[in-house]
């Protein structure tokens, strides 16, 4: 399992680069396409682009965790929501959401 993951590396970190450069392109396009005739600015260039595309990264986003399992918060509500469903409105879910707990139904059933 490790040598997959070994082999695969490399191409990961092309497809996070190529898509960095894909997304800092199309950030120029648009700037030089916008707002130079809206409000008067200069052209950029494409490491401009990329420049200002971590700066909004850093500004808006932020570097913490991300995702479900970064946000507690999240999961709060989803566990605030689960303790205040009834065993029947529990078991539509169950059914509803099986294919994303593979196993489980039939756990729950034997139990």
């Amino acid at each position: 399992m490790k040598r997959y993951w070994m082999r695969r590396i490399p191409f990961i970190i092309l497809f996070v680069v190529a898509g960095i450069a894909l997304l800092s392109w199309v950030v120029m396009l648009l700037w030089n396409a916008i707002l130079p005739a809206l409000l008067g600015v200069s052209l950029i260039s494409f490491w401009q682009a990329a420049g200002l595309l971590l700066l909004s990264k850093i500004l808006f986003g932020g570097f913490r965790g991300g995702g479900c399992r970064g946000n507690r918060h999240m999961k709060k509500h989803w566990q605030d929501k689960w303790a205040g469903m009834s065993e029947e409105d529990k078991a539509k879910f169950r059914d509803r959401c099986s294919r994303f707990f593979p196993g489980k139904k039939e756990e729950e059933k034997s139990a």
